[in-house]
């Protein structure tokens, strides 16, 4: 009994040391768990933080992109408003120079002229001045001359109905119009800028008006040689008529300019282009358009027509004495 009580004994102390080595795997196992809890929360905590860090970075490149998108858009509206701003100028300066030169009132003093302020200048345009040491007053207005470059043209075509010129393909109002133009409008820049080099003082508007009230003996020299075919008549004519114009327009030239090299150069050129047209108008025009007609369409070819035969008088004669010799021997 006294081995059984030990072995007793021996037992319960080795279960109060198991239960002891089990409360220690208890607790072991109660640390453990803790500390596993523990590097999960860890773990949990560090990927909520980098996540959040994500989402911060992101957050911070949405603002970046937004800035740079609001830079670029406020960018683009300043230069929409340039740009807007730029074209509404342009608009407005076109619509002024549009306005300036379509304005009427601009044109209106250059034309606004009583018919017999026009009569008395083509008057005094076939008058030269005696005076010249001080400078003489020119008309600064362009409806007389105007009106006289265009009688010009009707002159010119009339030349060509009376002198038996062929008009093919319509009128020859489109050449007409174009040599009395360009000659007013030409001759006229020429001698602006030849007075300019010679410090002569006239505008341009008034080197249009004296040009075009001296092509008055230019208008009466064509017409009147026109219908009267005779050359002596037109060289008269040509001396008297449209010398007394080109010396009008001379000495109105010589009283605005300073310097008797100056006066020869002008005048010398002005009365040189002026006699000279004139000849041409009534010697060269009229050929000369002839020729371009002919170069442009071609020779002047009539038209292809039967024309009946004449019989010679030979066969005539056989055919009598045949006709003769035939009814003998009937």
């Amino acid at each position: 009994s006294g081995a059984p009580a030990a072995e007793w004994g021996g037992f319960e102390d080795n279960m109060q040391g198991g239960g002891s080595a089990v409360i220690d795997m208890e607790n072991m196992d109660d640390t453990s768990g803790s500390s596993f809890e523990d590097m999960g929360e860890m773990h949990q905590r560090m990927k909520e933080e980098e996540e959040e860090e994500a989402e911060g970075e992101a957050g911070a490149g949405e603002e970046e992109d937004g800035e740079f998108l609001g830079m670029k858009g406020l960018r683009g509206q300043l230069g929409r408003q340039v740009a807007d701003q730029m074209w509404q100028g342009g608009k407005r300066q076109a619509s002024r120079a549009f306005s300036l030169y379509a304005n009427i009132d601009i044109l209106r003093p250059y034309f606004d002229v009583e018919p017999v302020q026009v009569r008395a200048r083509l008057l005094e345009s076939m008058i030269p001045v005696k005076m010249i040491n001080f400078p003489q007053k020119i008309a600064g207005e362009l409806y007389g001359p105007l009106m006289l470059v265009f009688t010009l043209v009707a002159i010119l075509l009339h030349g060509m109905k009376t002198s038996d010129t062929i008009i093919r393909e319509g009128t020859l109002m489109g050449t007409a119009i174009g040599t009395c133009f360009g000659y007013w409008l030409g001759v006229s820049s020429f001698m602006y800028f030849l007075a300019y080099l010679c410090n002569a003082q006239i505008t341009m508007v008034q080197m249009l008006s004296l040009l075009g009230y001296g092509l008055f003996g230019h208008c009466i020299t064509l017409f009147v040689t026109y219908n009267i075919h005779f050359h002596s008549l037109f060289y008269i004519f040509w001396l008297v008529v449209g010398g007394l114009s080109t010396l009008r327009m001379v000495a109105v030239l010589v009283s605005r300019t300073v310097g008797h090299t100056q006066r020869l150069i002008l005048c010398g050129t002005l009365a040189s282009l002026h006699m000279l047209f004139l000849l041409y108008l009534h010697f060269a025009y009229h050929k000369v358009v002839e020729g371009i007609l002919d170069t442009l369409e071609g020779p002047n070819m009539p038209p292809f027509q039967r024309v009946a035969r004449d019989i010679p008088v030979v066969s005539n004669a056989v055919l009598n004495t045949t006709a003769k010799a035939i009814a003998l021997t009937l």
